[in-house]
């Protein structure tokens, strides 16, 4: 497939108009009361949150680089996955193209500095560095080329680059070569690809991530409830897999890699480069399915078995008790050397919220036992037909800020306060209709306004939170649903060379932004 051109469509000819209106909406025009949850319909400014705050965006490397083929860069299991799977994407699509930033990333920091943008989240492509996965089979001068310009490009600009080490991408020669994270050896191969970046782009990088969302890579990829909906696409219901004891296999090394490359941060490069390194987790907010006692406590299970998982880990240096008691010996144990590395392994703790679920008590898993199951909880978006929020284009998120609020509050209370990065949060829209449509997005501003006064309250509440990093910045490759939802701030014209252009949420921010 050849590679498209792109180009920046900040005002362009057609909708000048709309977007010069635009220029000035309200900070506050689309605030409102939302379910169960009131909120001040003050305007939103800088000045609304403390002194450093940092607002930016998000991205990784999949779903947005492209030229997959070019720069000496090697395959990841997406790529395999995406070409051998092709009818696990919704529209059969993959990211072979995906918004070409590999050839348009100067285009896209100006639109960012035109947003006003503080800070730009991205994952480096551990295949683009390390083609075959390992150091010792050569680095690829031309991927840490790219990223060293794309660095000092956001740096040139005066963005902040939030750098994330794994965003689902692992290269496929150690997926063919020992299975992946199902192994213990991916734990050195991880130290030496994140030792590489820390060496060739630390001096800049002053915020570096681990994992993304090691709950979604973990029971997308290896558990039965989603039948391998993501890459590797293992599954007990899958050509391959057990998903009744291999996402507790995986997200255990993963935890060990986490807390692995922490230590080694922490004693040879923090004190030079004077960066600091944390972990994303992902987690939607659960509310008793009704005030019964078993509703309340399958609440607090689906949280430990969400967020819990790994938070729990990395604070306490151990699984929680909900999971030790129901997952039994498929749960694999720390040893105490172990729990001790992960214990405090982290300066910052970046937590993803898109939607809150009710959940309601069940009393068997149904026989077929899976990471998803063992929860032993009904998950479910409405009571009796009333949904927890507002419906957006992704069928099972619902806008929920109050999810997000009670959420910070919690970890606040359980987690020993530690500083908080909202390192992703958006509402998706489906790909349905022209482009003068999809960039009219009210529900996106509303949406953010909403969750932009529950982190506020939140931190009136005593939560150190630091920043909030929209999902995403561009439409872009959604995973499993291709690019048929669009979570960006600007719209991608795939008919017309991928050009960008911001959408009334985008000129919303900058609107914001720009107030003291």
């Amino acid at each position: 497939m050849a590679t498209p051109k792109g180009s920046i469509a900040i005002i362009s000819h057609g909708n000048q108009f709309t977007l010069f209106l635009l220029m000035f909406i309200s900070c506050s025009s689309f605030a409102k009361t939302g379910l169960g949850y009131v909120y001040e319909s003050t305007p939103f400014n800088r000045s609304s949150f403390p002194p450093g705050f940092v607002f930016g965006a998000a991205s990784s490397a999949y779903q947005y680089e492209g030229a997959a083929n070019k720069g000496g860069r090697g395959p990841s299991i997406w790529d395999t996955f995406t070409h051998k799977f092709p009818d696990k994407i919704l529209d059969k699509s993959n990211g072979d193209v995906a918004n070409n930033f590999y050839n348009l990333y100067k285009d896209d920091v100006k639109l960012m500095k035109y947003i006003g943008l503080d800070a730009f989240r991205m994952s480096i492509s551990w295949s683009r560095i390390l083609p075959h996965g390992k150091l010792s089979k050569g680095v690829n001068k031309e991927g840490i080329d790219f990223y060293n310009k794309v660095i000092n490009e956001l740096l040139a600009n005066g963005i902040t680059p939030m750098v994330t080490l794994f965003h689902w991408d692992l290269p496929q020669a150690l997926e063919d070569e020992y299975m992946g994270f199902l192994s213990p050896l991916l734990i050195d191969d991880f130290k030496d690809f994140s030792e590489l970046c820390f060496k060739e782009f630390g001096d800049r990088v002053k915020q570096w991530i681990t994992f993304n969302e090691p709950f979604t890579f973990t029971n997308g990829g290896y558990d039965g409830e989603f039948l391998g909906t993501l890459a590797p696409g293992r599954c007990s219901s899958c050509p391959h897999g057990d998903s009744a004891t291999e996402p507790y296999i995986v997200a255990h090394h993963l935890l060990l890699a986490h807390a692995t490359v922490v230590k080694l941060y922490k004693e040879k490069y923090q004190a030079t480069q004077k960066g600091e390194i944390g972990i994303t987790l992902v987690t939607h907010w659960f509310v008793p399915f009704s005030k019964s006692a078993l509703d309340v406590k399958a609440a607090q299970r689906a949280l430990d078995f969400v967020f819990g998982w790994f938070i729990h880990p990395v604070v306490y240096g151990s699984y929680p008790r909900s999971m030790r008691f129901l997952v039994g010996n498929r749960l694999p144990n720390f040893t105490e050397e172990q729990s001790a590395m992960l214990k405090g392994s982290f300066d910052f703790l970046g937590v993803n919220y898109y939607t809150g679920n009710y959940a309601a008590h069940v009393y068997s898993h149904g026989g077929n036992m899976s990471s998803t199951k063992d929860s032993r909880c009904r998950l479910s978006t409405d009571i009796k037909g009333v949904p927890i929020g507002n419906p957006t284009g992704v069928p099972i998120f619902f806008t929920y800020p109050k999810g997000l609020h009670d959420l910070l509050v919690y970890t606040k209370k359980y987690y020993n306060n530690p500083t908080i990065y909202i390192t992703e949060a958006g509402m998706g829209d489906l790909k349905n209709g022209t482009m003068e449509k999809l960039i009219n997005d009210p529900q996106r501003v509303d949406f953010y306004m909403r969750h932009l006064h529950a982190v506020r309250d939140a931190i009136r509440q005593g939560v150190n939170v630091k920043g909030f990093i929209a999902w995403s910045f561009l439409d872009n490759f959604e995973w499993g649903s291709g690019y048929s939802l669009l979570f960006g701030l600007c719209y991608v014209d795939r008919t017309n060379g991928l050009k960008r252009v911001p959408k009334k949420s985008a000129l919303w921010f900058k609107n914001c932004l720009e107030k003291k």
